[in-house]
């Protein structure tokens, strides 16, 4: 599997998977992203950032998987963060039948190896306020709760970061199919 930058061609593909992790996260009680009021300015923001070269697909067969590695949210983040200095993790999402596989762990290795390769020594993220399992997966993920912004107009809010440094799976790094960004090994040193 290889990661490449998202076109404009794949906006089905990656509404089919949000729409799947929709209906799952809705099963398991979290009615994340399928507000009214919010989601017309996400998907919004999402096709900006795929024209932008920010959202990321990994095939197999089919789009299994998406991340954006996003400009920093300042709903969020603030100037006392140094925003410059990590790489933002977004609408990281994998396909159910996936379940299992650590593709999402694998992902996050990615996007450190992104802000490595940027110099960069953060990969940050925020995620739903409500959204207890998600946050606990990012903390076992090595991610550190920096603390939870909650602004009116916005449910999400729990922010999290790691160090880029971290690797959690040496032995399955994934790979990008486009050459300027390379930084898809772990860096020596």
């Amino acid at each position: 599997m290889i990661l490449r930058l998202a076109t404009t061609e794949d906006v089905d593909a990656l509404m089919a998977l949000r729409i799947e992790a929709e209906g799952w996260l809705a099963a398991a009680g979290i009615d994340q992203w399928r507000n009214p009021r919010t989601r017309g300015p996400a998907l919004a923001k999402w096709v900006a950032d795929i024209e932008a070269g920010r959202t990321w697909v990994l095939e197999d067969q089919a789009v299994v998987a998406t991340v954006t590695l996003a400009l920093p949210d300042m709903d969020f983040w603030r100037t006392t963060d140094d925003p410059e200095s990590a790489v933002y993790v977004a609408k990281l999402i994998t396909a159910r039948a996936t379940k299992g596989s650590g593709l999402g762990s694998r992902l996050l290795d990615w996007s450190g190896s992104q802000a490595r390769a940027q110099g960069k020594p953060w990969v940050r993220l925020d995620c739903w306020r409500d959204n207890l399992a998600l946050q606990d997966f990012y903390m076992r993920e090595g991610f550190a709760h920096v603390r939870t912004e909650a602004p009116t107009h916005r449910l999400s809010g729990w922010m999290g970061q790691r160090l880029a440094s971290v690797v959690r799976h040496p032995d399955r790094l994934l790979t990008t199919s486009s050459p300027q960004f390379s930084g898809s090994k772990p860096l020596e040193g």
